[in-house]
């Protein structure tokens, strides 16, 4: 029993080590090399954990072996526009100006029942306000409405937005975030006078941000109130 727990604890880190190697895309956005490898990964991992009889190194070497398959590929495809079309495909225009490519969506064996599903998937009820649909290479559907059905932006009323920046967390659950407080350029006692303002101290924040307009939004722990 022990050796088992031991072996699943080994391989579990294994594979999210290799996982993470992999980088940080999603199911949904993985290429087909990526999730023929991650499924192979998957099950040569579960066969030295349910079976004790098996060499614990016929799974860790099958899924190295994986890892620097799945490397070169991914450099291969940096390198080649040519093989990465090969590996991963190409995009497929399933509406073009308006209009349902059938040829495409039978192509790709895309029902229109699929179609209309990825599109409200994208906030698009309505397939009469689709100006083009993308069949991207990992599955998902980019839309691209009509010019008139598009949601506007201030650029269409010529306004110029004041720069936001991105917000920051300096206080995560009564510990400080060091590395974001040198990205801001202040330092910790900075920080315990602002957090001092809600009236409470830094190990009492749930959370502590700091945005692009010098806003900060704190919260007490709830335990602590």
């Amino acid at each position: 029993m022990l050796v088992t727990f031991i072996r699943t604890i080994v391989l579990y880190i294994l594979v999210l080590i290799v996982m993470r190697l992999m980088g940080k895309r999603e199911i949904g956005q993985l290429q087909p090399f990526e999730l023929a490898i991650s499924i192979m990964i998957a099950d040569l991992a579960s066969i030295p954990m349910s079976d004790n009889g098996i060499p614990i190194s016929n799974g860790i070497i099958p899924i190295l072996g994986l890892l620097v398959m799945h490397l070169v590929i991914s450099m291969i495809n940096m390198k080649s526009m040519k093989s990465r079309a090969v590996l991963c495909g190409k995009p497929t225009i399933l509406i073009y100006r308006g209009r349902i490519d059938e040829k495409a969506l039978k192509k790709e064996r895309f029902t229109l029942n699929e179609l209309q599903e990825r599109l409200r998937g994208n906030n698009i009820v309505n397939i009469g306000d689709v100006e083009y649909a993308i069949l991207e290479t990992s599955g998902q559907v980019t839309v691209i409405q009509k010019p008139n059905k598009r949601t506007t932006i201030p650029e269409d009323f010529n306004i110029m937005p004041e720069y936001e920046g991105i917000t920051y967390d300096l206080v995560v659950d009564g510990k400080i975030m060091k590395e974001n407080l040198k990205q801001i350029q202040k330092e910790e006692d900075w920080l315990r006078k602002q957090v001092a303002k809600f009236n409470i101290n830094i190990e009492d924040a749930l959370i502590v941000t700091y945005d692009g307009k010098g806003q900060i939004f704190c919260q007490e722990k709830e335990q602590k109130r």
